[in-house]
Formats: structure tokens, C-alpha cells, sequence
């Protein structure tokens, strides 16, 4: 089963997969190989989730601002 891209993942899979890598790096048994994708993996967990955290930031300043609700579409791309 392929793994699944860190972009597509909600944050608490992607924190549940990365606490498993973690654990799994700690206990030095992996090949040095293993534990370089095993990295690698993590650093792209980690950039997704910061990325997710970064959003829902963005959401409640929006939220937040001049005590008005607006609608807030994460998807969408800023021109």
C-alpha cells in the first residue's frame, strides 16, 4: 500500500504517522537507508502540517477581524 501524500492527509494522521516514524528512528534499528526515506518522510509531514497549522491561523484572524464572520476557502489560490 502506498503511502499517502502529506498534502492530502487531515493534521492528525499526518501527526499520528509522524509520532510512529519518530518512535521507529529512535530505536536506531532501521538501515541507514530506512532511516534517510524514514527522514524524509517526517520532513514532508512536518512541512504539511505547519502548512495546515499556517491555514487555520489564517482562518481565525479572519474570523477575528473587526469582529465579522467571512466565509474562508483554503483552497483557493490569492491572485
Amino acid at each position: 500500500m502506498a503511502a499517502r501524500k502529506p498534502e492530502n492527509m487531515d493534521f492528525e494522521s499526518a501527526l499520528a504517522e509522524l509520532e510512529g516514524l519518530v518512535g521507529q528512528l529512535e530505536q536506531g534499528e532501521l538501515s541507514l537507508e530506512q532511516a534517510l526515506k524514514s527522514f524524509e518522510r517526517g520532513v514532508q509531514l512536518v512541512r504539511a502540517g505547519q502548512q495546515r497549522l499556517s491555514q487555520a491561523e489564517q482562518q481565525v484572524k479572519i474570523l477575528l477581524k473587526d469582529d465579522t464572520l467571512t466565509d474562508f476557502n483554503p483552497g483557493e489560490d490569492e491572485a
